[in-house]
């Protein structure tokens, strides 16, 4: 491969990864914009969620296909369950949880935040001793699963060096379109107007008619389902899950939702592809074990500069 050819790989290959941050960055600046809660447990939530896909492929017992085909039947069925669960779970979340604390101290509600993403590491570790031939007969419920690869690495390309799978295609396939229509979604329908409301001033958005809670319940509804479609993609794209990715998945989107403007949808996507990219490119040219310092020396000159993000506006702080 020449220079360009690694370079164009990698640039591939971030974005890629960087759609897949960017689905789960947009459940943390939804949140945030309405509520100005860093759902720290949200990272978690989609661990639950590769959980739950991992269970949908033993229970249905699908299986690579014998002559390569796309599997769209198992595709189109995790994509309806998983995200239903993630979006019931970050719904009763919510609603146990945050919802009582709503008018308490921030600082509550984030340490509450913490507690539940603690909850959901453990029901992550219970779940990984479930007694399925697909999670080992639940004989060591902490070791990470492997995940039936489906889809497979065929090169899009041909013969060429730069590698285009399916895999990367069906990314890229599934986020563009669901980040557009959420963008929509948000700007163009009354319940997005709403949430516009809701976010700029809570108060006024309630003496107008408007039902805060109710709004918010969708909000994480919302953000709930993307988590799901991220955790098929990325149960399918690494074929390996664990009770502890939330963590890294978390931290990623969130340095990705705050680098480019928390609260900012366009800006949580720009901020997922930057972050991909980077890894990406880290990974290659410098090596794996600094990539970590890396995106956090990108993240740290970025709000050096702008301390609202990429596309943070800067607001007042009402006191």
């Amino acid at each position: 491969m020449t220079l360009w050819d690694i370079l164009l790989q990698q640039l591939i290959t971030g974005t890629a990864n960087g759609l897949i941050i960017a689905l789960v960055a947009l459940g943390y600046t939804m949140v945030y914009g309405i509520i100005e809660l860093i759902n720290f447990a949200h990272g978690d939530l989609v661990m639950l969620a590769a959980f739950a896909a991992l269970t949908c492929i033993g229970a249905c017992g699908f299986q690579p296909a014998a002559d390569g085909s796309f599997p769209w039947g198992a595709l189109a069925l995790m994509l309806v369950v998983v995200p239903l669960f993630a979006a019931g779970a970050n719904w009763t979340i919510d609603r146990l949880a945050y919802r009582p604390l709503r008018r308490a101290p921030k600082l509550t509600a984030l340490v509450s935040a913490l507690g539940v993403s603690f909850i959901l590491v453990n029901l992550g570790l219970f779940w990984g001793g479930v007694p399925m031939e697909v999670f080992g007969h639940g004989r060591a419920a902490a070791s990470p699963k492997d995940v039936p690869d489906l889809i497979g690495y065929r090169n899009l390309l041909g013969d060429s060096a730069v590698q285009l799978t399916s895999k990367d295609l069906l990314v890229m396939a599934l986020t563009v379109p669901l980040m557009l229509g959420l963008t929509w979604f948000v700007t163009r329908t009354r319940l997005g107007t709403a949430m516009r409301a809701c976010a700029q001033d809570p108060i006024a958005a309630r003496l107008m008619g408007i039902d805060v809670d109710r709004i918010v319940g969708v909000t994480f509804l919302i953000g709930g389902a993307l988590a799901g479609v991220a955790a098929v993609i990325l149960a399918l794209s690494n074929n390996s899950i664990s009770f502890g990715m939330g963590y890294r998945v978390g931290m990623d989107a969130f340095t990705a939702a705050v680098l480019g403007g928390i609260g900012n949808l366009p800006g949580a996507v720009l901020g997922g592809i930057v972050i991909g990219v980077v890894r990406s490119l880290s990974d290659q040219y410098l090596a794996t074990a600094w990539t970590n310092a890396v995106v956090f020396g990108v993240l740290i000159a970025v709000l050096v500069f702008r301390p609202a993000g990429l596309l943070g506006a800067r607001v007042r702080e009402k006191v």
